[in-house]
């Protein structure tokens, strides 16, 4: 029901930062929160970041906070994951999720739409 468009990735050395963005389109009033995942070569898909829609409340994995910041652009219907000193471990596929109820935030499979991942590198 939402279509996802995810860009910002890249490479970057330690320490350094990006800002990962998702455009949302179409049923995009109906979202109860956003979020961000990632997936590193052979592991799970971890829980990044979310946010709620209707009050803006965020939630972060132990292993981002601090550095890392989601955010929301309502008028342009795009959400942000600035990601700051970042570290080797960060390296993997960072998508963007839309979630439709409410529930546990860091499990993947309450969100019902994804993005295409965008690459994220981190090299020493």
């Amino acid at each position: 029901q939402v279509q996802l468009v995810e860009s910002g990735g890249g490479l970057v050395q330690t320490g350094g930062s990006l800002r990962l963005s998702c455009a949302a389109s179409g049923r995009t009033l109906r979202r109860y929160a956003m979020g961000w995942f990632r997936q590193a070569p052979g592991k799970g898909r971890e829980f990044v970041a979310a946010i709620r829609w209707s009050n803006g409340d965020t939630y972060y994995a132990d292993s981002v906070k601090g550095r890392f910041t989601i955010s929301e652009v309502n008028a342009k219907n795009t959400v942000y994951l600035q990601v700051n000193s970042l570290r080797p471990e960060d390296t993997a596929v960072y998508y963007c999720a839309a979630r439709y109820y409410s529930g546990t935030y860091s499990s993947a499979a309450q969100y019902g739409d994804w993005g295409q991942g965008t690459q994220v590198t981190v090299s020493s």
